[in-house]
């Protein structure tokens, strides 16, 4: 039976996933200084697979129609399902650029091609930063020889740095599972995003590795899955950028026989471990939102299927009024089933349940009331994690969405993002 997209995520818990240095056979990665838009830091990143005839590729992008030069080219280039390198930049999105921006996101490619000897449509390309800006490309040229200088096993971290746009701190992850006796392999990923972060991904470039031997139906299914488990349960302001790109490459140097049948067993392991990763990614974003100081899980339960328990955790992630609560450390139920009652979807207000944590505040329709209810939801409010439960009481759907709250700081840092 092929597993639907979200089945993976069903196991995540079962794999140990680290935030820490990573390493993965076959792949190199590295980052320099170009001075494209920033100074005095890290903004050009490279990730290559070391066999020079590639390795299979797959990725999710953007479904915004103002999608990024660099996404149109990613998606004309993973038509075959292979890629040798990814060439990244921070600052300049190359969006909104016109014709011209996709001559250079082009050129990028070939310069890195060049450097690396191989063809130029191998390389894919991926860009961060403000719209409207053309990527100037003399930093590119001048700073290749420096970068390929940089590649190394243990390059990840600088990659993930040179990423960064309005990040805090770079966003790393690894696992490493057991495909059969004595065999191992890893799977491991950066990422970058603190802010238009909403489902379909968000502002955020997500570049994954394995050492497994992957068919590129196999990759591609699995890269589909785990976005949907982990990118897509996720929003900090509801805004969809024009550059959201996911991209997993899989080297083979694990030396496991290749996975080519979706249902199989070796398949479903490596899909877990790519899920876990993408999830603890996911994650890594929401936490490091802009301006940030709660991390808020929202889980629906009984809803009448998937998409409607998925609308109203969304709905609620999404709302203003939600998040400011949260940030002020307020317990206002109130706010969250208004939000849920406004969401679309058809309920019975007598059945719906909310708790935060274990805490009922809200029975079947109707506050609990009680002086110790308020102490303890306000107890609940000063921690750093909070988990929201809401039951609607009519079915088997359930979705769970991760997102943060609004502070002042949020407003502050995109005030003035382009100054």
């Amino acid at each position: 039976m092929t597993p639907v997209p979200a089945e993976a995520a069903k196991n995540t818990k079962n794999v140990t996933v680290s935030r820490g240095p990573f390493e993965v056979a076959g792949f190199l990665a590295g980052a320099v200084e170009s001075g494209m838009r920033y100074s005095g830091r890290l903004d050009l990143a490279l990730i290559c697979a070391q066999d020079p005839a590639g390795c299979a590729a797959s990725g999710v992008f953007t479904r915004n129609f103002f999608c990024a030069a660099p996404v149109e080219l990613c998606r004309e280039r993973l038509e075959k399902h292979r890629a040798r390198a990814i060439l990244a930049n921070a600052g300049i999105a190359n969006a909104c650029t016109g014709g011209e921006g996709k001559i250079r996101a082009i050129e990028m490619a070939r310069i890195a091609s060049d450097a690396l000897g191989c063809p130029a449509d191998s390389v894919l390309v991926s860009s961060t930063g403000v719209i409207g800006m053309q990527v100037d490309l003399d930093p590119v040229a001048r700073c290749m020889p420096r970068l390929i200088h940089s590649l190394r096993p243990d390059g990840w971290e600088d990659a993930a740095r040179a990423i960064m746009t309005t990040d805090t701190v770079e966003k790393m992850a690894s696992a490493h599972v057991e495909l059969g006796a004595n065999l191992s392999v890893t799977v491991a990923g950066i990422a970058k995003g603190a802010g238009m972060i909403a489902p379909d991904m968000a502002t955020l470039l997500v570049f994954a590795c394995t050492d497994a031997a992957v068919s590129p139906e196999v990759l591609d299914h699995w890269t589909r899955s785990g976005a949907d488990s982990s990118f897509n349960c996720i929003t900090v302001d509801g805004d969809t950028s024009t550059n959201d790109s996911l991209i997993v490459l899989a080297g083979g140097a694990a030396g496991n026989s290749p996975i080519t049948d979706i249902g199989s067993s070796e398949s479903r392991v490596f899909g877990m471990a790519l899920a876990s990763v993408l999830r603890d990614l996911a994650l890594q974003v929401v936490m490091d939102a802009e301006g940030a100081t709660v991390l808020i899980e929202i889980e629906v339960r009984g809803a009448a299927d998937r998409e409607s328990a998925r609308q109203v955790a969304f709905t609620v992630a999404n709302s203003p009024l939600v998040k400011t609560a949260f940030f002020g450390r307020d317990a206002n139920w109130g706010r969250i089933v208004a939000a849920v009652g406004r969401s679309g979807v058809k309920l019975m207000p007598e059945r719906v349940c909310l708790f935060f944590e274990d805490l009922c505040v809200f029975e079947n329709g109707a506050p609990v009331l009680g002086e110790q209810i308020e102490q303890k939801a306000s107890r609940i409010f000063k921690q750093k994690q909070i988990r929201v439960l809401l039951d609607l009481g009519l079915g088997d759907g359930s979705f769970t969405a991760w997102t943060c709250d609004f502070s002042f700081d949020y407003v502050k840092i995109n005030a003035s993002y382009r100054s």
